[in-house]
C-alpha cells in the first residue's frame, strides 16, 4: 500500500518554481499554493499585478491535493440551517457561489488548457438510515423550491441504477455537481499563474511578517520579500505566525483510500451512475470513481488533528471496513493508496473571506474547499485590486473559537458526540 495521495502520485509535478532565493518587491504576496492562492495569483498576474506566491512545501501539498476529488454544489450542511444562521439572502448567495465556482473551474480548465478530467457528474446525498429520509427529503424540497429547481428526489428503488449497494434508503440528486483530477488541476493552475507572470517559490514556509513603511516584509528560510498587500490562503495548514486565524479555525483530519483499478464490470456494479456520493451520517463517508476506475472512498474515520502515515494507516483500516459494509463485493479488493489531509473547519462550518489582521484571507471551507476555493481565490485577487463586490462571504462575522489555540485537543470529545448522534438517529 502506498501512503501517498493518489492525486499527487498520478499528476505531473509543477516544474516552474523559482530556483532563486526569495527576494524582490511585489504588489501582492500570496501565501499558500493550493487552489485559493494559485487562482488569486493567476488572476492578479493576468491583470498585470506584480505577484509572488510562497508555498511551504510544493503546490497542492495541502488540502487541494489531499481531498476526495469532489466538486459538490450546495452548502456544507442543511440549507434550512444556513437560512436560519445567515438569513435567506445570504444563504441564497452562498449556495449560488458554489455553483458559480464550479462553472469557473470548468472555464479555467478550458481557457488554460488544463487536462484534469473535469466532468459534470452530479452528486447523490444518500440517506444512510430510514430515519434520515424525512429530514433529507424536507431539505431537498426547500432547496428545490427556493434555490435549485434542478435537484431531484430519488426513492430507494431509483438507486439501483446509481449505486450498487443496498445500504441506502433514498437520495437527493444535485445535477450541478462535478468531479476532476485534483492533482492535474493544481499543477495546471500553477503553470497558468507562472505563464501569466506570477513568481512561485516552493519550500518557502513563512516564518515572520512585519509591517514597514513601504509595505509588508515576509520572511522565509529562503529569504525575504516585500509586498504592498498580502493574501493568506493556508486553510488548515495555517502556521503559528498567523495566530489570529489559527484561533478561528480547526484543523481536522480527513482520510481516504483508493482501491486498485476496478475492472469495467466491477466499476459498473459498484457505481453504475458514476457520480460523487456523500452519506447522511454525521461521521459519514464520501466516494467516487477515479479516471482509471479506482473507488476513492473517504471520511472522517477518526477525529484527529494529525495526518501522518501512522494516523492514516489507522484510519485506512476503519475506511476499508466502512467500504466493505457499503460494497460487500469489494470487501477483499486491494487498496493501493491510503492518505490523509487536514480540513479547515470553522465553528459554524461556513467559509470566510475578507480582510483582517492586516491580511486579505480566504479559508475555513469545512470540507467544501475543492469546489469553493477557486472562486474565493478570484475574489481575493479582486480585493487586492480594490474591489470587494465579488466576495460572496463579505460581511460574515468570524469570532474566535473558545479555548482554541490552534491545537484542537477536544476533537476526540467532538467525535464521540457525533458518533452518539449517529447511533441514535
Amino acid at each position: 500500500m502506498d501512503y501517498s495521495s493518489y492525486w499527487h502520485e498520478t499528476a505531473p509535478r509543477f516544474a516552474g518554481a523559482c530556483p532563486d532565493k526569495v527576494s524582490g518587491r511585489f504588489d501582492v504576496a500570496v501565501i499558500g499554493g493550493g487552489f485559493t492562492g494559485l487562482n488569486a495569483a493567476r488572476q492578479l498576474a493576468k491583470a498585470g499585478v506584480r505577484v509572488a506566491l510562497l508555498e511551504a512545501a510544493h503546490v497542492g501539498a495541502g488540502g487541494s491535493g489531499r481531498n476526495g476529488g469532489h466538486l459538490n454544489n450546495g452548502v456544507a450542511h442543511g440549507y434550512a440551517e444556513a437560512k436560519a444562521a445567515l438569513g435567506a439572502e445570504a444563504a441564497h448567495r452562498l449556495y449560488k457561489a458554489y455553483d458559480a465556482s464550479i462553472r469557473m473551474i470548468e472555464a479555467i480548465t478550458q481557457e488554460e488548457g488544463i487536462d484534469c478530467d473535469f466532468r459534470w457528474s452530479g452528486k447523490l446525498k444518500l440517506a444512510s438510515k430510514p430515519g434520515h429520509v424525512d429530514g433529507l427529503k424536507a431539505n431537498y424540497e426547500l432547496i428545490n423550491r427556493e434555490v435549485d429547481p434542478e435537484t431531484r428526489w430519488l426513492e430507494r428503488a431509483d438507486l439501483a441504477g446509481e449505486v450498487g449497494s443496498e445500504a441506502f434508503h433514498g437520495a437527493v440528486l444535485f445535477p450541478k455537481s462535478a468531479m476532476m483530477h485534483m492533482g492535474r488541476y493544481v499543477t495546471g493552475l500553477a503553470e497558468a499563474a507562472r505563464r501569466h507572470g506570477a513568481v512561485i517559490w516552493e519550500g518557502a514556509p513563512v516564518t515572520a511578517r512585519e509591517k514597514g513603511v513601504t509595505g509588508w516584509a515576509v520572511t522565509t528560510p529562503k529569504g525575504t520579500l516585500t509586498a504592498d498587500r498580502v493574501i493568506l490562503a493556508t486553510g488548515a495548514y495555517t502556521p503559528r505566525t498567523f495566530g489570529y486565524f489559527r484561533r478561528r479555525i480547526l484543523s481536522v483530519g480527513s482520510y481516504i483510500v483508493a482501491t486498485r483499478p476496478l475492472s469495467t464490470e466491477e466499476a459498473a456494479r459498484a457505481m453504475p451512475g458514476n457520480r460523487t456520493c456523500v452519506t447522511s451520517m454525521n461521521v459519514g463517508n464520501y466516494f467516487r470513481l477515479s479516471p482509471d476506475n479506482r473507488l476513492i472512498f473517504g471520511g472522517r474515520a477518526r477525529f484527529s488533528a494529525v495526518s501522518d502515515q501512522r494516523s492514516d494507516a489507522k484510519s485506512g483500516k476503519i475506511l476499508r471496513a466502512s467500504m466493505a459494509a457499503i460494497f460487500p463485493d469489494l470487501a477483499r479488493v486491494e487498496i493501493d493508496h491510503c492518505w490523509g489531509g487536514l480540513v479547515g473547519m470553522t465553528k459554524d462550518r461556513f467559509p470566510r473571506a475578507g480582510q483582517a489582521d492586516g491580511m486579505i484571507y480566504g479559508m475555513g471551507y469545512s470540507g467544501h474547499g475543492a469546489q469553493m476555493s477557486t472562486l474565493i481565490g478570484a475574489a481575493l485577487a479582486d480585493i487586492a485590486m480594490g474591489r470587494d463586490d465579488t466576495n460572496p462571504l463579505n460581511g460574515l462575522d468570524w469570532p474566535p473559537i473558545p479555548f482554541n489555540t490552534g491545537k484542537p485537543w477536544f476533537l476526540p470529545v467532538v467525535g464521540a458526540y457525533f458518533r452518539l448522534k449517529d447511533m441514535i438517529s
